[in-house]
This record gives C-alpha cells, sequence and structure tokens, in this order.
C-alpha cells in the first residue's frame, strides 16, 4: 500500500467478520494531520470493531492500516500504542486502589525501571516528576482538578471517561481516538470538554472521535466519515450530513429531516 506523506493515519481496503457476520466491508478513508474526524454510525454499524482493529485489539481479515509511513494492521496493541496511537473505551475501568494522579502517571509510556537500570535512581526520579508534572497538567486541563487525590474507582462515569483521555494523552501521541467521550458526561463537563479538545487540536493533536451526540460533532469535528452495515457511505463536513441521502437512508430509512436526524442518532 502507497501512502502520502499528507495522511497521519490511511485505511485501504480494511475488512472483519466474525464467523459468518461481515463486521467490516472494504472500508477506506485517510485522515490528515491536525484533522478532528468524526466517526458517525448507527448501531451495529462497525464503528467500534473498525477502531479496535485500527488499535490492534483485533486482527483485520484483509487490507492494510499506516500510521504515516508505517504499515501497522499486524502488529499488536502495544506496539501500536508505541508508534504513536492511544484509545479511550466507552465503558473505562479504573483501579480501586489508586489515585486519579497515580493513575494517570501509571499510564506514562516511559520505562522507569529501565531508566533506574541504565541510569540509576536520579534518573528514574526525574522522569516520575516529569510524569508528574505532565498528569497534574492534564489533569487540570480535562477539570479533573478536584478529585485529583481521591480512587480512581470513585469518580462519576463522565469524569471516568475524562480520566481516560488523560491516560490516553500521557504517552505524548501523535492520534487519539476517543470512543464515545460524551457518554455519561454531564452537561456541563461536556461544554468544557468542548474546549479541551479544540485546545489540544490547536496544539498539533489529531483526533478520531466515535460519537453520537450530533450538536458535539458539529461543535468539535471539521469532517465525518459515516458507515453502514459495515461500509463507508460519506464523508463530509458535519452541516452536510442531513442533507446527504445515504446518511439520511442509513439512520432515518430514508424520512428527510435533518431534526430527525438528530433525534435517531443513537
Amino acid at each position: 500500500m502507497s501512502t502520502s506523506r499528507e495522511y497521519l493515519l490511511s485505511v485501504q481496503s480494511v475488512a472483519k467478520a466474525f464467523g459468518g457476520n461481515q463486521v467490516l466491508r472494504d472500508v477506506s478513508f485517510n485522515v490528515q494531520r491536525g484533522e478532528i474526524v468524526g466517526l458517525l454510525g448507527p448501531n451495529g454499524s462497525g464503528k467500534s470493531t473498525l477502531l479496535n482493529c485500527i488499535t490492534g485489539f483485533e486482527a483485520v481479515d484483509g487490507g492494510a492500516i499506516a500510521l504515516g509511513a508505517r504499515r501497522i494492521e499486524r502488529l499488536q496493541a502495544h506496539r501500536i500504542v508505541r508508534h504513536g496511537i492511544a484509545r479511550t473505551f466507552q465503558l473505562p475501568s479504573m483501579p480501586t486502589k489508586m489515585s486519579v494522579i497515580e493513575v494517570a502517571m501509571a499510564a506514562c509510556t516511559r520505562q522507569h525501571g529501565v531508566l533506574a537500570t541504565l541510569l540509576g535512581l536520579p534518573a528514574l526520579r526525574r522522569a516520575e516528576e516529569q510524569a508528574r508534572a505532565k498528569a497534574e497538567r492534564l489533569i487540570d486541563e480535562l477539570l479533573l482538578s478536584p478529585v485529583r487525590d481521591l480512587p480512581a474507582s470513585a469518580l462519576s462515569g463522565g469524569q471516568k471517561k475524562l480520566l481516560g483521555i488523560v491516560c490516553a494523552l500521557m504517552g505524548e501521541p501523535e492520534l487519539v481516538l476517543l470512543d464515545e467521550p460524551t457518554a455519561g458526561v454531564h452537561p456541563n463537563l461536556r461544554r468544557d470538554l468542548v474546549e479541551a479538545l479544540k485546545r489540544l487540536n490547536a496544539q498539533g493533536m489529531t483526533l478520531v472521535i466515535v460519537e453520537h451526540d450530533m450538536h458535539f460533532i458539529r461543535d468539535v469535528c471539521s469532517r465525518c466519515v459515516v458507515l453502514d452495515r459495515g461500509e463507508i457511505v460519506a464523508s463530509c463536513r458535519p452541516d452536510k450530513l442531513a442533507s446527504n441521502a445515504r446518511v439520511i437512508q442509513a439512520y432515518l430509512g430514508g424520512r428527510h429531516s435533518p431534526q430527525a436526524l438528530e433525534e435517531n442518532a443513537p
């Protein structure tokens, strides 16, 4: 597969089946550096499976995935993380005996043990100090400072989503995939999350966001890729979704109403 240097992520002809159920069919799309792309589609359209294939949690049956010029579709998930892709999950699980700040620090990809072995304890302490400073900055950015010392498992569902984003960002990835980041997030936090994601993007972060909240999509995304029954049916600006016949068919069975599209997005 040849990839253009302008694309950070390139997905070409990806297919995935579970038994006789063909979940993804010839899926192809690209993401440019600096974009915020919404990945949309009705329930069962293949969005989560596509995220799992990109991040190495599922093996593709066919096709190719590249981060920049590097093919990654056969790599294990931990190696894909090291190459620069991080993700969040719909239902993040948090440890019961670690605080918010400790969970964030643990997500740092620095190899503290290797540093201690090779360079000694002073280098380890410096690395830990740097990890703490980074964690505190991100916790503040994602509005979790008031709960930084609480057990991570005691957070609300929405706060756990925000902590999941903090953990994804700790390794300084080039690309972050967010799986329904607003689900369970209080409306006040949602507004702040929009602004935080915009700030991260302005700093150079590329984002792909699976989301059902059309207001969020319009506020954040520059482009939307729409899946239906495992196939890409549209790639357009958010303001073009309600006039796209294939998107309307996917969500509404042909009934054309921008308001109905927002109300029926799962």
